[in-house]
């Protein structure tokens, strides 16, 4: 498909000249999991018709290639509970192959992944995150309600076996990350996983306080620190996260501090829900409208210049805070923007 008046010399830059080079791209808001952090247990999803097809998915995530994303993640919720999901990661390996995607990557609960890991590879991705708050079987159980650690440990087995490099998320949540944090770096950097730490974000109602949940990552660091060696890393990638390698381990852990620290001075990115809402910053209520002009425009001029005209109001940055009794600060989800 040809994007006329646009490529990849032309780039996404928003009004604080920040090059925008990261898509975050949902296929689902639905999920075979109700973590406690992300979803209420009683979650309303949006119907199939105004979900994207995987063609418009296709098509979207070729446009803003053509406009100069070269890193390509997909999301959900849970992207492997969608139908057919391995026909579009077929059509995005033909980017990777030609060089236009740098890199083609999936954020997942793991779930599904003993079933799909090997065609994942096949279709060009080579590193996925793995939602995996815990290695208490029970707890895993409560913070999921109600699923299976076992078969997530069978889904990172099944990646690593396939080749993929895996990086391990965990949301730091009060009265319970403490008490595990020295096995989950001992386990992820025993199998040469990266670790990443993330604070909980007031997106959504989840049927509890956020305050209860939040537990600063400055503080888990000290506890870390306690028992190892750490040394800060001076990388960037654009991205929310600040790294340290582990002396004793050799692996990385990375911290995600929405609360503690801002991050968005350098920000790469932005994320399209799979209602095809365009979203040029996770914490705040900034939202376009592509799925209508996917669904009326032969031609890609208008959701192009809907693409430069959100990237123009891109904010500065979130405004996350955190009041006991307040109500959550945006209403969509994490499930609906996708992380």
């Amino acid at each position: 498909m040809v994007v006329e008046g646009a490529g990849p010399s032309c780039g996404l830059i928003d009004g604080f000249g920040r090059h925008v080079t990261y898509l975050r791209l949902s296929v689902t808001d639905r999920c075979d999991l109700r973590c406690v952090y992300c979803m209420s247990e009683d979650m309303s999803f949006r119907s199939r018709r105004d979900i994207l097809t995987l063609e418009e998915l296709t098509r979207l995530a070729r446009l803003f290639i053509a406009r100069g994303i070269d890193k390509l993640r997909i999301t959900g919720g849970e992207p492997l509970v969608r139908p057919g999901i391995l026909d579009l990661f077929a059509a995005l390996s033909e980017p990777i192959a030609d060089g236009s995607l740098r890199e083609l990557t999936l954020t997942t609960n793991g779930t599904q992944l003993a079933r799909f890991a090997e065609d994942l590879a096949r279709a060009g991705v080579r590193r996925i995150n793995v939602s995996l708050d815990t290695l208490d079987p029970e707890r895993f159980r409560a913070l999921t309600r109600g699923g299976s650690l076992a078969r997530v440990m069978d889904g990172i087995a099944a990646a690593r076996a396939a080749g993929l490099t895996v990086k391990l998320n965990v949301v730091a949540l009060k009265d319970g990350t403490e008490h595990e944090i020295h096995d989950l770096i001992a386990f992820a950097h025993a199998r040469e996983m990266a670790l990443s730490l993330i604070e909980t974000m007031p997106l959504g109602d989840v049927g509890v306080d956020r305050v209860d949940q939040y537990l600063p990552l400055d503080s888990l660091r000290r506890q870390i620190a306690g028992r190892w060696t750490l040394h800060d890393v001076p990388m960037r990638s654009g991205g929310p996260a600040r790294y340290a390698r582990v002396a004793e381990t050799g692996g990385l852990i990375e911290f995600i501090t929405p609360h503690t620290h801002n991050f968005c001075a350098d920000c790469n990115r932005v994320r399209v829900t799979a209602s095809g809402t365009l979203h040029t910053c996770l914490g705040q209520d900034d939202a376009t409208d592509l799925k209508a002009h996917l669904r009326t425009s032969a031609t890609d001029d208008v959701i192009v210049r809907l693409i430069d005209q959100a990237l123009g109001r891109k904010p500065k940055g979130h405004d996350f805070i955190l009041r006991r009794g307040a109500s959550p600060q945006l209403a969509r989800h994490m499930s609906e923007t996708g992380g």
